[in-house]
């Protein structure tokens, strides 16, 4: 039986800026509910208001209408996504003055396992110290209910698997707004949808939510034949907008696996790269920057270790680890900003690049949107190709008429949007991207990912956003903090198999074999192989098609709305073996990948 919530809204209505953002005359008024062990995604654009709903669920500001109930003893924590820091000397002075002040070794035993000095003064911490700080001081003041606003930003990999195990054993509610699809699939069982106005619900986690979306912009298509003309052109345009683009995005996938296929045909065992072309002179001929026995010190600790890599036109290189393990040393190097202390770097004179870094400095609050595109005119250069400036701003997914607002009064996900759409007019043939993904909403991810997958240069990525880099980078170097540079044709999910694999497997080129999708061509006979192996081999992608096949039935059913409430012993059924089916097929596709690499041996 459901329990009841702890927290609910019932016909909520807020006015910002002279209109209403939902409920009120504009929209249907909103019901929202918050059951004690809810683990809830709140979807939706930048601007759409998740972050005020945020705010109204933690009674930080007033709605126009509607009643909040709250069950009583209830604790809310918000983990706000640019935390205050004004006012405390150190991080430690900060994560005591919560609203509900968590006791003093709840915060060092939480900071302790995050790898985070609390006596570090709080005006000189890094992005990720301050985070690490915050999340700090949320988890313990033991909330009934947790408001996540973007918490794996600035966030490293290994923090964020911290925070995964963490809320993965939590017992009470959450609700998290993440641009990390990969964070939201792992531990979400609902979505909130917050759309022009209007939240949905669907007792289905973040992995059913593109279907969903899909299925109800469908609808909305068909019912817009029987309304007037602006409604059809919306509609389809939502349609097309969305649904076309994701359409496209999965070819642009089937390409970046056979990139990625070609690339691992090239990369050696030691990262070096080796003659798979007609001729040394073709391969040599489209190499834009190139690595050899790099090495790179600061003081006693080696940073950067016998690297070498030839980037060629057209690579999108992923560069992942802990925070300071080396990453911005390592993209400097890339790019010509640092020198190495031994080995060289060897970089194109026809390549130009343009940098997007993660502290959007490239914006001034005070300038219009058409002064930042278009020099205050009507027109951007766009790569060559002249477009009015309101034409180029539906391509970011803006409304025109943001034409000449401030910068200053756009949300952060505007701005970096704002900032994208500038810096793809240029004209270059390398992009470096430091963080791209934070403060982006999904949709303009997805874009993004589009833009990178048509850009004709060299990009380099440096990001924590683990289904972001797999589905964009066609190589990801990853740093272990111990000077290794491990070069891996693939994303992030390529690069954590060769990390989980022993280390006589660490040789194994998992991106060539998923590229291929293991349909099993006839193994060569080998006498390396046992029976058992040469039936595993011949057997288990077809074992994975079977596995694939279940979770897709799975997931279907799971988005019925009503399951979760008619029948939760069958929901509950149905999520286990979902989650089951996914094991095997992660530890199938393992097998399989060292079988493959013994054959191929």
């Amino acid at each position: 039986m459901a329990q009841p919530p702890i927290l609910s809204w019932e016909g909520l209505g807020l006015q910002q800026g002279g209109r209403w953002l939902f409920g009120g005359p504009d929209y249907e008024d909103i019901d929202l509910h918050i059951g004690p062990r809810d683990r809830l995604a709140l979807i939706g654009r930048n601007g759409a208001g998740k972050t005020t709903l945020m705010r109204l669920i933690d009674d930080r500001i007033e709605a126009d209408r509607g009643i909040r109930k709250i069950k009583p003893g209830t604790r809310i924590v918000f983990l706000e996504q640019e935390p205050d820091f004004s006012g405390f000397n150190t991080l430690m002075d900060f994560a005591l003055g919560g609203t509900h002040p968590p006791e003093r070794h709840e915060v060092e035993s939480i900071a302790g396992q995050l790898g985070i000095d609390m006596d570090r003064p709080a005006n000189t911490a890094s992005g990720g110290e301050r985070r690490r700080a915050a999340i700090a001081r949320a988890l313990a003041q033991d909330p009934d209910l947790l408001l996540l606003d973007e918490p794996t930003n600035h966030l490293d990999l290994g923090a964020i698997d911290w925070l995964e195990d963490w809320l993965s054993r939590y017992r009470g509610a959450f609700v998290v707004i993440s641009h990390d699809r990969t964070f939201l699939k792992r531990l979400t069982k609902a979505t909130l949808w917050l759309d022009r106005g209007t939240l949905r619900r669907k007792e289905v986690g973040f992995g059913g939510y593109e279907a969903w979306e899909e299925q109800v912009y469908a609808e909305e298509a068909r019912a817009a034949e029987k309304l007037d003309a602006k409604l059809k052109i919306e509609a389809h345009w939502l349609e097309r907008g969305v649904t076309a683009r994701r359409k496209r995005n999965q070819g642009r996938l089937e390409k970046l696996w056979q990139m990625r296929a070609a690339r691992a045909a090239m990369i050696s065992t030691t990262g070096t790269a080796k003659l798979k072309l007609a001729s040394d002179e073709e391969f040599k001929s489209k190499s834009v920057i190139v690595a050899e026995k790099v090495f790179k010190s600061f003081g006693d600790r080696a940073v950067i270790k016998d690297f070498s890599l030839r980037i060629q036109r057209g690579d999108r290189i992923g560069i992942v680890g802990a925070n300071g393990a080396g990453k911005t040393t390592l993209l400097k190097l890339l790019t010509g900003e640092m020198q190495p202390d031994t080995g060289k770097v060897e970089i194109s004179k026809k390549l130009s690049g343009v940098m997007i870094d993660q502290q959007r400095s490239l914006l001034e609050p005070d300038r219009t949107v058409r002064q930042i595109l278009a020099e205050g005119g009507d027109w951007v250069d766009v790569r060559g190709i002249r477009k009015h400036v309101q034409g180029y701003l539906k391509e970011f997914l803006f409304d025109p008429k943001i034409v000449d607002t401030k910068v200053g009064t756009m949300s952060g996900g505007e701005r970096s949007r704002l900032l994208l759409a500038r810096e793809f007019a240029r004209t270059a043939n390398l992009l470096v991207l430091d963080e791209p993904t934070n403060d982006l909403d999904l949709e303009t991810l997805d874009l993004l990912q589009e833009v990178i997958a048509d850009f004709e240069g060299t990009v380099l990525i440096v990001s924590h956003d683990r289904d972001f880099l797999d589905r964009t980078v066609t190589i990801t170097l990853g740093l272990d903090g111990s000077g290794r540079v491990d070069v891996v044709a693939g994303g992030y999910e390529d690069w954590e198999a060769k990390r989980r694999a022993p280390q006589h497997q660490a040789k194994a080129k998992p991106a060539a074999a998923k590229a291929e999708k293991p349909s099993a061509p006839p193994p060569p006979k080998s006498d390396k192989l046992s029976y058992k192996d040469q039936r595993d081999f011949e057997l288990l992608p077809t074992r994975i098609e079977e596995l694939e096949a279940a979770i897709a039935k799975g997931e279907a059913i799971l988005s019925d709305p009503d399951l979760y409430t008619s029948d939760p012993q069958k929901f509950a059924t149905i999520s286990k073996g979902i989650e089951n089916a996914r094991a095997e097929k992660d530890a199938a596709e393992e097998r399989w990948l060292e079988i493959a690499e013994r054959v191929e041996g």
